[in-house]
């Protein structure tokens, strides 16, 4: 049992310590980035657009109450009222006060597609603010690019700068032997003593810059990634040059999103049928004559088919179609515009890659000489031969060309993972 603890708690120290690689880095960048949240409130909007075009079909019912004086009302003429007067009958009329409570009821039974091209529209809205919050994130892949291959490059130097430092203490002992010893001069020591503090000074500013970059790097990721040294990507090319970028799937939406207004435009040319009933309790009643002879409130009702058709919407049918088919070019231009401009950045991207893999090869070839010349120049100070100048002169060539072909192979890495985000492969 003890067995089994320490090794489930060595595990767990593992996992706490390990370091993210690159593609987890980009995964909880985009789980942290604030603009996360807006996929739900996206799904929120959508859900609630199809719920209110669903309810199209509920019957509409609505409550009115009105109270009215008139300057005039429906009267009897005079020759009946003074035939009605003849015979002892007072009818007033109407009076010119009036009274309604009314209830209206209306239920669509064809209104043209409308609900259908709500929900279309609904869709194609909530589809093109959900690619367009991909090519948001999508946008966080360049910037932890940026940040981690900063990290390795700095991590490349200080081993660089670190392997020159111990070279240089090495013939620093070597030479302090020789000055106490009375075969070298104290100015030679202090020369390789100049040599070790610049470099000490090097390797704090790249410690300065490493350390920021991982402090913006925690700070996109939301968690702590400590100083040990983050893991090198592997170097493997993407396959083909075919963009698979959100922007595209962008570009679809959006135009999916004018198709679906166009429809809307053939659903407002078209009739809208319903049935309708009204209910009022009030007075005047629907039988005038009997108000006429009695200000009694009375409940009244009325039903049928009502048929709306709002013909102004030919009016500016061909100009709106006009706009649409505007807007849905000017998407194209701008489709086309993107995928010009990848297309370029690919063979830019791929002719980088060819270079660097040149230069590399090179770099491999001048750091394997520039490491006999200092070997050779350290045995000929041994004997004497040569001074301490142009030691440290060999030491210094060798250790810019370890730097350069570090530098040289994280912009390799670099330059291939950039062309997987172009290319989104």
């Amino acid at each position: 049992m003890k067995y089994l603890f320490s090794i489930l708690f060595s595990l767990s120290v593992f996992a706490a310590y390990a370091q993210p690689d690159i593609e987890r880095c980009k995964e909880l960048a985009r789980e942290n980035y604030p603009a996360i949240r807006q996929y739900d409130l996206i799904s929120r909007t959508q859900e609630y657009n199809l719920s209110n075009a669903s309810k199209a079909w509920l019957p509409k019912v609505s409550l009115s109450a009105q109270a009215t004086y008139q300057s005039d009302v429906v009267r009897w003429p005079e020759q009946f009222e003074s035939m009605l007067a003849a015979q002892g009958l007072d009818m007033p009329g109407l009076r010119n006060d009036q009274y309604k409570v009314q209830i209206d009821i209306q239920q669509t039974i064809w209104d043209g597609g409308k609900s259908k091209a709500d929900k279309e529209l609904a869709e194609s809205e909530a589809e093109q603010s959900r690619t367009s919050a991909d090519v948001e994130m999508y946008s966080l892949n360049s910037r932890i690019d940026d940040l981690y291959f900063g990290i390795l490059l700095m991590q490349e130097q200080k081993k660089s700068i670190e392997d020159m430092m111990g070279r240089l203490q090495n013939n620093l002992n070597y030479v302090n032997a020789l000055v106490e010893n009375g075969v070298a001069m104290q100015a030679d020591a202090d020369a390789v003593q100049v040599q070790i503090l610049s470099a000490r000074q090097t390797l704090r500013q790249v410690e300065a810059a490493e350390d920021s970059f991982r402090r913006m790097l925690e700070l996109f990721i939301g968690e702590e990634i400590g100083d040990g040294p983050l893991t090198v990507p592997s170097a493997v090319e993407p396959m083909g040059n075919e963009s698979e970028r959100p922007e595209l799937k962008m570009f679809d939406a959006q135009i999916g999103m004018l198709e679906a207004r166009n429809r809307m435009l053939d659903v407002s040319l078209t009739p809208k049928f319903a049935l309708f009933a009204q209910g009022y309790y009030g007075y005047p009643g629907l039988n005038m004559f009997e108000n006429m002879m009695s200000s009694r409130w009375s409940l009244n009702g009325i039903i049928g088919v009502r048929m709306v058709w709002d013909i102004s919407s030919f009016y500016n049918l061909k100009t709106s179609r006009n706009q649409l088919r505007n807007a849905m070019d000017m998407v194209n231009v701008q489709r086309d515009v993107f995928s010009f401009n990848t297309a370029v950045m690919t063979e830019q991207g791929n002719a980088e890659i060819t270079r660097l893999r040149a230069v590399l090869k090179d770099d491999d070839e001048i750091v394997r000489l520039r490491g006999n010349v200092r070997e050779a120049a350290e045995v000929r100070l041994q004997e004497g031969v040569v001074d301490m100048n142009d030691l440290l002169s060999k030491i210094s060539d060798e250790s810019s060309a370890e730097i350069a072909r570090s530098t040289h192979e994280i912009e390799l890495l670099k330059a291939i993972y950039e062309l997987k985000n172009t290319l989104n492969r």
